[in-house]
């Protein structure tokens, strides 16, 4: 990934002025350098004194940061001390998690920050964003602007905190300077039990509020942003199920939003899924078996219809309409969804069928009869013989080896069965990724929603190491909402997801290393440690979308054709030059300046 190197020079970073000095100056984890400040700054800024005498490098800094962290001895603690970090100091949070990125992101997201979440009542930790809370209703717009007022805010990242598990990594693999951005919790309530027991919980201790007026609350928070700051991003995190697409089909058309747990999950399998498309067909063309090469090609299994399950079966839909020239129609025939009653057929009762499942359920004149209400997955991987077999069910072992040999059973010979189980963590897998390679000889082409070792046998008597991929929507999301924000798109179109999914296969180990021939174990996606170059490269992709087909709504976008193309071409160097990177710029003392974060 040398090439896609995104440091940024110095010429491109900018002189800050400040007008903070002294102690506010070291307080403001925006603005503090510790002993990174140079003594120049220290003398401009009367700081002679406050710091030991000897100046360090960020790389100094780094290098001290990680022998402290790695003297605490748990991942919670871990997570504990990083934490503190970022409350004192902005830049070298972000460079410590940058120089190890996948060791510490396990540390600062799943499986270890559900553990801080859950226990953020019993530990004093400095507050972060903003807390708007339904009894507080009545005063949400002045609350909003006391935090938002003269701010240049380009991304807000909202959650109504029923899920638990998430981050925004905007910041630390998006590129999205942190002091433009705004997180916000909308407190509605809980049904947790020992929340709601709890004598120590700090948030609102009532059960969740529901229909009219939880859409009420949430529309008054929408329309705050929409009057405030039109052209910011608005990001959903961790909405539960329920709520999630409801909410992104209520606002998508008429504001910049985005919801990653759907759009996010949904782009990335599509690169996934293109990747080992073109891996497959690469070496077995021939009279008697094409080769599929085309997504409308597959037909697709996906085994668990909630939030991410839904949102990959409408992002491949999709796809498949722009790309192949499918109706809608003739697209969601490409698919069989199956659910905790077993395959969505018509034959079922209609509470099993949710408003946004419906256009995926399967007609009855297929043969799924009355008398045979749940149909399990194994008769309908032997009734479809599907080629992309997808999990997201949280099913552990659903993808048995008798599902695993009936469905190589039903491919064309030579195929490589396209294998997803997407459940995380990983104790949650529909399979592992061994078993599948086993199975199947070492013909599966396999991602997986958590991190796994790679697999090591012989395949026809030859030594083969495969490479699992890691399907995770951090590979994508941060790169979307660049790309948004940098086109200042009115609104994220499904063909600007699509073309970020593209440029993402396209990055793909795998695709790079069988040009020449069949598959040699390569990843269908490139490594996690590699994700702020990939989300770089999709960022400029998406804001090139954006420019051509006429979203973008900043002023150097043009509003001719011929005026757009050349905005486009634009695209990369605006790119560099507004990507954010964790490095200390210089500061220039100014009492007009920047003063808070």
């Amino acid at each position: 990934m040398a090439a896609l190197n995104v440091h940024k020079p110095a010429n491109l970073i900018p002189a800050l002025r400040i007008a903070l000095r002294g102690h506010a100056l070291l307080e403001n984890p925006r603005f503090n350098k510790g002993t990174g400040f140079t003594l120049k700054e220290r003398k401009t800024f009367g700081l002679e004194g406050r710091l030991p005498y000897r100046t360090n490098s960020l790389d100094e800094q780094c290098e001290r940061a990680y022998a402290q962290l790695n003297q605490r001895d748990t991942p919670i603690r871990k997570n504990t001390f990083l934490q503190s970090l970022k409350d004192q100091n902005w830049v070298l949070y972000y460079s410590l998690l940058a120089r190890h990125l996948k060791e510490l992101i396990p540390i600062i997201y799943t499986p270890t920050e559900a553990e801080a979440i859950a226990s953020y009542s019993h530990v004093f930790r400095r507050s972060d964003g903003l807390f708007l809370s339904y009894p507080d209703e009545d005063i949400m717009e002045e609350m909003f602007l006391e935090q938002t007022r003269g701010r240049d805010i380009e991304l807000i990242v909202v959650t109504d905190a029923e899920a638990i598990l998430g981050i925004d990594a905007s910041s630390l693999i998006g590129g999205i300077d942190p002091s433009k951005s705004l997180s916000v919790t909308l407190d509605v309530g809980t049904n947790n039990e020992d929340l709601l027991n709890d004598p120590l919980y700090v948030g609102w201790p009532e059960r969740r509020i529901r229909g009219e007026d939880y859409d009420r609350f949430v529309d008054k928070f929408v329309q705050l942003v929409r009057k405030y700051h039109p052209h910011c991003l608005l990001h959903f995190e961790d909405f539960g199920v329920t709520n999630a697409h409801r909410i992104l089909d209520r606002y998508r058309d008429t504001h910049a939003v985005f919801n990653d747990d759907i759009q996010g999950t949904g782009a990335v399998t599509l690169a996934c899924i293109m990747s080992a498309i073109r891996v497959s067909s690469r070496g077995r063309e021939s009279a008697s078996s094409p080769t599929k090469k085309k997504l409308s090609d597959q037909r697709y299994i996906l085994f668990g219809a909630g939030s991410a399950g839904m949102g990959i079966a409408v992002q491949l839909r999709d796809a498949i309409v722009s790309a192949d020239g499918l109706s809608r129609a003739e697209a969601n025939r490409l698919f069989w969804m199956i659910d905790r009653v077993g395959l969505l057929h018509e034959n079922l009762r209609d509470q099993s069928v949710t408003e946004h499942t419906r256009e995926f359920v399967r007609p009855a004149d297929e043969g799924w009869g009355e008398d045979e209400e749940h149909v399990s997955l194994l008769q309908v991987v032997k009734k479809v013989r599907p080629t992309v077999l997808i999990g997201c069910s949280t099913s552990a072992g659903a993808f048995s080896k008798e599902v695993v040999e009936a469905m190589m059973d039903g491919l064309d010979e030579g195929a490589h069965p396209i294998i997803l189980p997407l459940s995380n963590p990983s104790r949650l897998a529909e399979a592992v990724p061994k078993d599948l390679m086993h199975w199947t000889n070492g013909r599966a082409l396999i991602a997986t929603g958590s991190p796994f070792e790679s697999v090591k046998m012989k395949v026809d008597g030859k030594d083969m190491e495969f490479f699992i991929a890691e399907c995770n929507n951090a590979l994508i999301y941060p790169g979307l909402g660049f790309g948004s924000i940098l086109s200042n798109s009115r609104k994220v179109t499904d063909t600007m997801l699509i073309a970020g999914a593209k440029r993402l296969a396209a990055l793909s180990p795998a695709i790079s290393s069988t040009d020449d021939g069949e598959y040699n174990g390569a990843s269908l996606l490139p490594d996690f440690g590699d994700s702020p170059q990939v989300n770089f490269e999709v960022g400029v992709t998406v804001a090139e979308q954006a420019v051509r087909e006429g979203t973008s709504t900043a002023d150097w976008s043009g509003s001719t054709d011929e005026e757009r193309e050349k905005a486009v071409q634009e695209v990369r160097r605006r790119a560099e030059k507004m990507v954010w990177v964790p490095i200390y710029p210089e500061y220039i003392y100014d009492p007009s300046g920047l003063n808070d974060a």
